[in-house]
């Protein structure tokens, strides 16, 4: 059936119609290069902003100090709300399903460091040892900070893997002394971070020492606060009990929506996983309409071939050509041009997804922006057949129906 002269009569009709082959291959590939790269970068985008939540704790809650907004027993809106250290002991007493409390003391602007002949600014951050359970930090060299540090008010450290890197490259930092604000500090630990790439150029000391060396008295930026297995609902009790509390001990109104600002991290991961089901429907809804704009394209293409060719068929069935035949010849010439151009159309748009991926990946940018932007190899497949099968379809029809017209009145077309 797959005889050479068959496959030389569609080079040749496919040469001799070289523009309505390229417009129905173009609609094709195109069809297939626009939901590659729509899906592409929807799983980018998407990839990106989860990369956001690998850092940090699930069930984690991070309460931050603001500004009131509302007056509140005689006193002024406009206050600064600001934790200290004991608001730590204030919420580890008030929560009953504690797993992790932690805090953060950055010192704002980075610092120059020190260490022998080399030089670097870094940020600075005063924590404790749980913050490493909530951030998801790992610690790849020696150890992190922990309860001892922060009673004796121990010069140590912790860095990131690239303050590592441009400090001490290939040797080994452990033990080593590095000179901050005038004071040397030992390092004690290497850290490294996937999910924020910044947080990797910071040294992390001790919460107390930090606050000592820095002059922050007993201030804190944030309480936050990690919970057992517990369900949604508990958990939002607990943090609004937890906000009552806080509002009586710091004088501001429990409803003043700015006084503090509680991020749920449970919270915002369901919204952004409902945000990206709405995005991966759109897409899809944009991808398919592509698709069918080239199936119709194929459709009305391979009809007008038809039509130009009625009077060929004719005189095929004239000479005892059978109706099979005759449609056999045009089905496989559109599923030929369908399959050349929803392979060059995967491959492009496949091609172009790489390429960016490659191109990310030499660019240092920040996780929560875009990140793996890859494409599911079995709905680029399916997608690529499926048009396939619909092109196969588009010819099938109108060529069936002219295999059908008598030889008479197929000769007498024009």
């Amino acid at each position: 059936m797959f005889e050479i002269d068959t496959w030389q009569e569609i080079y040749n009709t496919i040469r001799s119609n070289k523009l309505r082959t390229f417009l129905t291959s173009f609609s094709v590939a195109w069809g297939i290069f626009m939901l590659i790269v729509l899906l592409g970068s929807g799983n980018g985008l998407e990839n990106g902003v989860k990369s956001r939540f690998n850092d940090v704790s699930n069930n984690s809650v991070w309460i931050y100090t603001g500004q009131t907004t509302l007056p509140y027993k005689g006193l002024k809106k406009g206050r600064d709300i600001q934790f200290r250290n004991e608001d730590l002991v204030f919420a580890k007493n008030n929560i009953s399903s504690l797993e992790h409390l932690s805090t953060q003391f950055h010192k704002w602007g980075q610092t120059k460091v020190y260490y022998k002949n080399k030089t670097g600014k870094f940020n600075i951050l005063g924590t404790n040892e749980e913050f490493k359970e909530i951030a998801k930090t790992q610690v790849y060299k020696g150890r992190f900070i922990n309860k001892l540090d922060l009673r004796d008010f121990r010069k140590v450290a912790v860095i990131g893997l690239h303050v590592e890197e441009a400090l001490f490259g290939k040797t080994n930092p452990i033990g080593e002394y590095i000179n901050l604000n005038n004071i040397p500090f030992k390092i004690v630990g290497v850290f490294k971070d996937e999910g924020n790439q910044d947080e990797q150029q910071m040294i992390m000391l001790p919460l107390t020492t930090a606050q000592k060396v820095f002059n922050g008295a007993n201030n804190i930026e944030n309480i936050i606060v990690s919970f057992k297995d517990i369900s949604s609902g508990q958990k939002l009790k607990e943090i609004e009990k937890l906000k009552t509390g806080l509002a009586l001990k710091h004088n501001f109104d429990v409803l003043d929506p700015k006084a503090i600002d509680v991020w749920n991290v449970e919270e915002e991961y369901l919204k952004m996983l409902s945000l990206f089901k709405g995005i991966r429907i759109f897409i899809w809804i944009i991808g398919i309409g592509t698709l069918l704009a080239g199936i119709v394209g194929i459709s009305n293409i391979m009809m007008i071939s038809v039509k130009e060719r009625t009077r060929e068929i004719g005189i095929r069935k004239a000479l005892g050509a059978k109706p099979s035949s005759i449609v056999f010849l045009i089905l496989l010439e559109s599923v030929v041009i369908t399959f050349i151009a929803g392979y060059f159309g995967l491959v492009s748009g496949v091609g172009l997804i790489e390429l960016a991926n490659i191109g990310l990946a030499n660019v240092k940018m920040d996780a929560s922006m875009f990140k793996n932007p890859t494409v599911d190899f079995t709905i680029a497949i399916s997608a690529t057949v499926l048009l396939i099968v619909a092109g196969a379809l588009a010819g099938f029809f109108p060529a069936r129906k002219a295999a059908q017209v008598s030889p008479i009145e197929a000769l007498k077309s024009d």
